[in-house]
């Protein structure tokens, strides 16, 4: 995995208690290095979230948390998350209540109240804004070409998350 990321052991709250979780981890550091070689010599990487910590402990990374930590690290221009619904929902499952766009301040106020299942992505996506991505972008994964929709169109499709 070229040492892509480095981890660091991922703590919870429950109920106020600090709840080990076992060998789940957060990005602690991304070595851009072996990505950028594979893009510049026109490959697609494919990346691993299993990282080791600095003392060699390995822990998985939830994909979501690393496809953030990888776009601040890189610099993207935007951050793709796919999804198996059409964007983010703030009464879920109420079509009405689609989101196209929303800034991380109203997100953040936001964030409690969302399904389970949609949770890290929402998180990943504030935390690749608030990095410096400058917009992050919740679309369905179903939807034929909607990575090129969102890349080469104005209208893009989904829910699109900008700094505020």
């Amino acid at each position: 995995d070229a040492h892509l990321f480095t981890a660091v052991r991922r703590s919870v709250s429950v109920d106020g208690v600090d709840t080990d979780i076992g060998l789940v981890g957060d990005v602690e550091r991304v070595n851009t290095e072996a990505v950028r070689d594979l893009i510049t010599a026109g490959r697609i990487p494919v990346v691993s979230t299993i990282a080791p910590d600095s003392g060699g402990v390995v822990y998985n990374i939830n994909a979501d948390t690393a496809a953030a930590g990888l776009a601040a690290a890189l610099g993207a221009e935007k951050l793709l998350m796919l999804t198996d619904v059409e964007g983010l929902y703030t009464r879920w499952p109420d079509r009405d209540s689609l989101v196209s766009e929303i800034d991380t301040a109203a997100l953040t106020q936001l964030l409690p109240r969302l399904e389970e299942g949609m949770v890290p992505k929402i998180e990943a996506c504030l935390r690749a804004v608030g990095a410096g991505v400058p917009s992050a972008h919740v679309i369905d994964g179903r939807v034929e070409h909607c990575v090129l929709v969102e890349l080469f169109t104005d209208e893009g499709t989904g829910t699109k998350v900008v700094p505020g």
